[in-house]
């Protein structure tokens, strides 16, 4: 059990090494040689669980798959704001989302499958804007597989403006800005009057999401009392 462990703490500091080799440098760039200095871990450890630059990548694609999911709400449209505003916060605070983005985004990135990330992210804003459209939350006319692709292509753009003027500082405002200007066409009025849509959401969510992970998180036994010091 305590080899298991540090097999998966040296995973994890790996993957940590590569997405900040990978964000700094870009794929073509990023050199083993780097990521092994940046982990300090050895070759073989490094090879013992990423063959190959193509494989780390991957890694690094896949451990966004890995973040807490948001909640359900009983708002679907809500629901979907905070999955958008969520995913904003994360590329500003996590170096994992923001190599996982670089990367989907590198047309340099010879080798490794660049279209996971899109088509997850438009898999999961689907079945939202579908659970959405089967309250009757959604305008008569949406298509939800179109309005899906629309908001993943429209968010990449909106993230990579962000990052080249202001290093994702103005991100929060811009996806603001985005859901502002295309909810309107998809979402019924009534609903969209309800919906938090504040630049802030993305934070107040991830608080939620964390509090909510530790209380789920198992108490540890309380240690038996020491008697006391005999005089």
């Amino acid at each position: 059990m305590v080899k298991q462990d540090r097999a998966i703490r040296t995973r994890q500091t790996i993957l940590a090494a590569a997405a900040k080799v990978f964000e700094e440098h870009g794929y073509q760039a990023a050199t083993i040689s780097e990521i092994l200095t940046t982990a300090g871990v050895t070759k073989g450890a490094l090879y013992f669980h990423f063959p190959s630059k193509e494989h780390l990548a991957e890694g690094v694609l896949h451990e966004q798959d890995q973040l807490l999911p948001i909640p359900d709400r009983n708002c679907k449209i809500q629901q979907f704001v905070d999955t958008v505003m969520l995913h904003a916060h994360r590329l500003q605070t996590d170096a994992m989302v923001r190599a996982g983005v670089r990367l989907s985004l590198d047309q340099q990135a010879l080798g490794i499958d660049r279209s996971g990330p899109f088509l997850r992210w438009s898999q999961i804003s689907r079945e939202l804007l579908e659970k959405a459209q089967a309250q009757g939350e959604l305008l008569p006319h949406v298509d939800a597989v179109e309005t899906a692709d629309v908001m993943v292509g429209s968010f990449a753009g909106v993230q990579a403006m962000s990052q080249a003027v202001s290093d994702h500082q103005d991100l929060p405002q811009r996806v603001n800005a985005l859901l502002r200007h295309v909810l309107p066409s998809v979402v019924m009025p009534s609903v969209l009057a309800s919906v938090d849509l504040t630049g802030a959401r993305g934070a107040a969510v991830d608080a939620e999401l964390r509090a909510h992970h530790l209380a789920q998180q198992p108490t540890p036994p309380a240690q038996p009392a020491q008697p006391a010091p005999v005089s």
